[in-house]
């Protein structure tokens, strides 16, 4: 996806665990950090701690949701998928994307992944990788500010 692109459409999921959402509720109200995870990436594991901290600080100003990208056969278990996401207290809606619809969607090839959309669910912010989560919210209070501005 590149910047300024539209938010695709929460569709093709195989299972959504802690509630569903759609493109419609998310887009309007307030800014989305969407992030991709695996439970079979060790980053994204490491780094749930921080994304979750993020969650419950922005919980009143910021959408999070979750979506599940299986990298191997093992992936794919839902079993494996929902104990992986109660134990890192994953309680944000996670998308289960194990036919890649949503991967596809948003032309994603990375584990951890994260990707911040404006209220008007524009992409605003695109970030990859296990570290940088000073820079994600900092961008994250960016596009908090200029909404801010804006009303």
């Amino acid at each position: 996806m590149k910047l300024r692109e539209s938010m695709p459409e929460l569709t093709g999921a195989t299972e959504w665990l802690n509630g569903e959402v759609t493109r419609e509720q998310l887009v309007g109200e307030k800014p989305t950090l969407i992030h991709f995870w695996s439970v079979s990436c060790h980053l994204c594991k490491e780094a749930m701690p921080q994304v979750n901290k993020f969650r419950d600080d922005y919980k009143d100003k910021l959408n999070v949701i979750a979506v599940h990208m299986p990298r191997s056969e093992d992936d794919l278990n839902i079993e494996l998928i929902k104990q992986v996401a109660a134990e890192h207290e994953i309680s944000q809606p996670i998308y289960v994307d194990s036919e890649h619809k949503l991967n596809e969607a948003f032309e994603n090839q990375y584990v951890p992944a994260y990707y911040v959309f404006d209220k008007d669910g524009n992409l605003r912010h695109f970030q990859a990788g296990g570290s940088g989560m000073k820079m994600l919210e900092k961008r994250v209070n960016r596009v908090l500010d200029e909404m801010n501005k804006a009303e």
